[in-house]
């Protein structure tokens, strides 16, 4: 079976930070937000292989974001959405010679039932061209859980169940629930909800 190259990319460079007990996830006041997880995330990744790190799509919302937080206007065709109070992050970017595609990015996490914990997804699934979706060898979407007693995040599989690369998958902003959507060979499409229940999805 065929794995993607982000998701290669991204066990590569971070399982050995998992040997060191997950990432630390540095932050202000009394718990962190979705722009901290964020950047523990690229700032772990940036420590261990800078050149890798550049090449990847991720690097795209890290720079805007860096952008954001200096006071710098995003660049041409850019959108960033950053929701604190509802633990989200959206990156939208359109390109002039290609109007019909549509780069999106998010970033969420919900707050785990046992009080302890958090899951956070990271999600380049989201891109569409044509209204279609567009999934390459560098689409993934990667999942951590952070804890709150050691303030570190570990990448973990996807709770509950396995990504499928046939179609985009949409993180809430509003409610806990993943939509998945795939684009069947007829034209029709098929959309059904990951409904999150604490600890993990359940279709």
């Amino acid at each position: 079976m065929k794995r993607k190259l982000s998701l290669f990319l991204f066990l590569c460079l971070t399982l050995p930070l998992m040997a060191q007990n997950g990432i630390r996830v540095n932050y202000k006041g009394s718990k962190p937000t979705v722009t901290d997880f964020a950047w523990a995330a690229f700032t772990s990744l940036n420590a261990e292989d800078e050149e890798e790190s550049g090449d990847r799509p991720w690097r795209l919302l890290e720079d805007a974001m860096k952008r954001n937080r200096q006071g710098l206007s995003l660049e041409e065709g850019e959108k960033l959405t950053i929701d604190s109070k509802n633990g989200y992050i959206l990156y939208e970017r359109t390109y002039d010679e290609h109007e019909d595609y549509i780069c999106r990015m998010e970033v969420c996490y919900w707050n785990e039932s046992d009080g302890k914990h958090k899951l956070i997804a990271f999600n380049d699934m989201a891109s569409y061209a044509d209204g279609k979706p567009v999934v390459t060898e560098l689409s993934g979407m990667i999942f951590y859980r952070y804890n709150n007693a050691t303030k570190r995040m570990v990448i973990c599989d996807p709770p509950g169940f396995e990504i499928d690369y046939g179609g985009t998958y949409e993180l809430p902003r509003i409610g806990k629930d993943i939509i998945f959507t795939r684009w069947n060979d007829d034209g029709t499409t098929t959309r059904k909800v990951l409904k999150w229940n604490g600890r993990r999805f359940k279709f």
